[in-house]
């Protein structure tokens, strides 16, 4: 799997811990960023990681910021982006065995760096159920198609 990767400011030092962690995973990781603590705009670090996504050229994506919560808004405006923000292991595992989710955000104000990997652990081990649920991520589907131009 090939992940890109990335996080604003207040996520830095998150970011470089998991993208340490999956390294050491013999995880491939794309690192898009930042990597100074300056102040910056979470939504340019959101469409890196979204499009490459949304491009297929990557796998999936981990975006980190503050909460997670921008990011993920952000992630979620490209097309066939299915971005979930999660604090605990269970949603990790259910955004990605129920909703198929190919970019995980959380927040370094959320989570510390021990729960951080549990999170990622959880999300890169659990596998779309498909069933039931290909049938919603379809309607999910759809209604990109209505309304992405």
């Amino acid at each position: 799997m090939k992940l890109a990767i990335a996080s604003d400011h207040a996520g830095l030092t998150l970011k470089t811990e998991v993208v340490s962690y999956l390294k050491q995973k013999k995880v491939d990781v794309l690192d898009l960023g930042v990597n100074e603590s300056i102040s910056v705009d979470y939504p340019d670090f959101a469409e890196k990681v979204a499009s490459h996504v949304s491009e297929k050229k990557v796998d999936a994506g981990i975006l980190i910021c503050g909460t997670g919560v921008g990011m993920c808004i952000t992630a979620n405006k490209f097309k066939g982006v299915r971005a979930a923000v999660v604090s605990d292991v269970f949603s990790a595992k259910m955004s990605r065995e129920h909703n198929d989710a190919n970019v995980l955000c959380f927040g370094t104000r959320v989570v510390n760096e021990a729960k951080a990997k549990e999170i990622v652990d959880a999300w890169l081990g659990a596998k779309f159920e498909g069933g039931r649920h290909q049938g919603r991520v379809g309607k999910i589907s759809e209604l990109e198609k209505k309304n992405f131009r």
